[in-house]
């Protein structure tokens, strides 16, 4: 049957735990957990940057990003996540699944490129500390969000070339949700033209990986050149949050690409515990992490909690007598 004649009558069955069927109900809770740890981290790092004038310098602004990318990316797995652990439910239509793989792989691809542009930001302020305000200008920023989106777009030639295959095959997918090179798998055409599009995404990801790689170089040795110890400390320090931020979701990213290629006899177990590692721990963790080791964000929701709950003398400095 061809998505590109009756695509509305073509559907897919999703999987959860291969094997675990009736302990779905049991794996929903984490998910869940995870779900609203990352929904509330993601929208409180929202408001404290938007409730806080402090905050609204370049830093903040990219966190923003962050935080905006990772509940896109959280709520688009969440429908079908539910639906499969929750309800039972697995069949999903062709565009349904189309307009998911879409979000989910567009969100990862704008993640890539905030961290990258997070770490142009570091470099910045710790290698030409007084050229920093000068060119992360708030127009400059706003231009490289933009730049983000449109660039994200690019995976909109894959859902065409998606649709021009015919599924002949089972429609089992591995994952409760739809991911693209899980779904060119059971097309029963050649495939050439999506897996070489594809790749090119992939390699631009690669490319921000190495230009991030590049960037802490240029810190390190920056860092290196600083007499004070105290200082060197200081620098580092600004950019830890960032630094786990790129490994908790580049290196799940890696591991799930490799074990799609290479990893066809590996346990089905392990492919889909790290798609789901790469699609929920990032936005689960990213904002625990800021909050943690952010001086700023940390003051800043403190401030937004003594405001909400109305703490006496709280965020006032004393009277002098």
């Amino acid at each position: 049957m061809s998505p590109g004649n009756s695509s509305g009558a073509l559907a897919f069955l999703l999987t959860g735990i291969p094997g675990m069927t009736r302990f779905h109900r049991w794996a929903f809770f984490p998910c869940c957990l995870m779900y609203l740890i990352s929904m509330l981290g993601n929208g409180t790092i929202l408001l404290v940057v938007r409730a806080n004038r402090r905050l609204h310098q370049p830093m903040c602004y990219f966190l923003s990003m962050l935080a905006t990318t990772d509940l896109g990316l959280t709520l688009s797995t969440l429908p079908t996540v539910l639906h499969v652990f929750w309800y039972g439910t697995r069949e999903i239509s062709f565009p349904v699944c189309l307009t998911q793989m879409f979000c989910i792989h567009a969100f990862s691809f704008m993640e890539s490129s905030v961290l990258l542009a997070m770490a142009f930001d570091r470099y910045m302020a710790i290698c030409c500390p007084l050229r920093y305000s000068s060119i992360l200008t708030s127009a400059r920023i706003a231009k490289i969000g933009l730049g983000m989106v449109c660039r994200s777009l690019t995976l909109l030639p894959l859902i065409c070339l998606l649709r021009q295959l015919p599924f002949c095959r089972s429609h089992v997918l591995s994952h409760s949700y739809c991911l693209h090179q899980d779904m060119i798998r059971l097309a029963c055409t050649d495939y050439t033209l999506n897996n070489l599009y594809g790749l090119t995404l992939v390699l631009f990801v690669i490319l921000d990986l190495v230009l991030i790689i590049l960037s802490y170089t240029m810190i390190i040795k920056a860092v290196v050149g600083i007499t004070s110890r105290e200082e060197q400390t200081k620098a580092l320090n600004t950019c830890v949050s960032h630094f786990c931020a790129v490994l908790i979701f580049y290196v799940p990213m890696v591991g799930l690409s490799i074990l799609h290629r290479y990893g066809k006899k590996a346990a089905p177990f392990s492919h889909v515990l790290m798609a789901n590692i790469y699609l929920f721990v990032p936005p689960m963790l990213n904002p625990i992490i800021y909050s943690m080791k952010n001086k700023p964000i940390r003051k800043g929701l403190l401030r937004l909690l003594c405001q909400r709950l109305a703490w006496p003398g709280c965020g006032q400095k004393p009277r002098s007598h």
